[in-house]
């Protein structure tokens, strides 16, 4: 077992013990530390910056170093989950332009460029995948962080738009869930549309209650992401309502950077891999996903959703709860099959459809996730 160190308090902390064996450090400026009568056989330096000298020294007395790799606008290393504020500064209000300039399209135009290049660039992809995996690292370190968390996921397209009535829909029942139990964690794909009402339910979830109406008013001119204030009005919503946010969590991708972040998520988890991100988002998505009207993506993740139920892939099995009775049904009819794929498994119990707020978040609330009873899938040669 490993002691993973992210700050300088806990690096001090940890010195005065006299010993870094076990210990995985990570991204810390270690230049003005003092390590030569630190035990460090078996310690592990993640993107640590050293003196050459001291380096080498670290080497020969057993400790693994993970160096930094260069000429990157993110840090592979990073110990935590980003946040709104981080991704887009360089954004000023007005200038519709200057998001261009922000960290998050900084990121996202260098991950363009090195998808481009042919053959790919092994150090691009590298450095893309440590940082995928000390998100996992960070994610895993916040939801475990304090009592566990419930974490509910609502799905939907990013096409959805602010002013029609299923966007403010979405909103509500966030805002419902999340002030249910400070236990619950609204989640979504961190992007526009039902995504970003998802967020903006748990941000208003401690204001009163015509907070959301007005701030849906507010929001509503400019509807999409063609609009220039589209940020904006989503920046005025922030300071008009700044102390009252339930904790969110946004995990969208850079493999779709051209939408901006959802700055209503209280906490980011940004990934490179989507393939990766959507499957986790899933996967942490114990206590429930709700459905919202969505194209190929949703759809998608929909039966991703199904096969984790219908195979136990975690042990659990959860609700699946669509909003949407027509779309769902007629428009886009898969619901039907999906009772048909579930009939005979525990989840047929667990699958619900409603056009109604109050109903799909008592569903929600009143039916946990259950033990999968069947064979969970065991290794091959077990």
């Amino acid at each position: 077992m490993y002691i993973e160190i992210h700050d300088r308090q806990q690096l001090a902390s940890q010195l005065a013990s006299g010993s870094l064996a076990h210990v995985v450090v990570q991204g810390l400026d270690l230049s003005d530390v003092d390590l030569s009568h630190v035990e460090v056989a078996g310690a592990v330096l993640l993107g640590c910056r050293l003196r050459d000298s001291v380096a080498v020294e670290l080497l020969a007395r057993g400790a693994l170093l993970f160096p930094a790799l260069p000429q990157l606008p993110y840090n592979p290393y990073r110990p935590r989950l980003y946040h709104a504020a981080e991704l887009m500064s360089g954004y000023r209000r007005g200038e519709h332009e200057s998001y261009a300039r922000t960290l998050d399209q900084r990121i996202y135009q260098h991950y363009v460029a090195s998808r481009r290049k042919r053959p790919p660039a092994v150090l691009d992809t590298l450095a893309q995948r440590l940082h995928d995996h000390a998100i996992d690292d960070a994610l895993a370190d916040f939801l475990g962080r304090g009592e566990a968390r419930k974490v509910i996921a609502i799905m939907g397209g990013h096409a959805m738009r602010r002013g029609e009535a299923a966007y403010a829909d979405v909103a509500r029942i966030a805002r419902a869930v999340a002030r249910r139990d400070a236990h619950y964690l609204m989640t979504s794909g961190g992007g526009p549309g039902a995504m970003e009402a998802t967020h903006l339910g748990a941000w208003l979830a401690g204001a009163p209650d015509n907070a959301l109406d007005e701030a849906l008013a507010l929001l509503a001119p400019a509807p999409d992401l063609a609009h220039t204030g589209w940020l904006d009005a989503a920046f005025e919503v922030r300071e008009r309502w700044p102390d009252c946010a339930a904790d969110s969590l946004g995990i969208p991708t850079w493999f779709y950077g051209h939408e901006p972040p959802n700055v209503f998520a209280t906490h980011i988890a940004k990934y490179f891999s989507n393939s990766l991100r959507e499957d986790g988002l899933l996967g942490i998505a114990t206590h429930g996903v709700i459905y919202a009207p969505g194209s190929a993506g949703t759809i998608q993740e929909v039966f991703m959703d199904a096969a984790q139920n219908h195979y136990g892939t975690f042990e659990l099995v959860s609700p699946m709860i669509f909003y949407g009775v027509k779309y769902w049904t007629e428009t886009k009819p898969v619901y039907p099959l999906l009772e048909n794929l579930a009939r005979g498994k525990q989840y047929a119990d667990l699958l619900f459809i409603s056009d109604d707020v109050d109903e799909i978040v008592a569903r929600l609330v009143e039916h946990p996730p259950v033990p999968y009873s069947g064979q969970a899938p065991r290794p091959i040669g077990s």
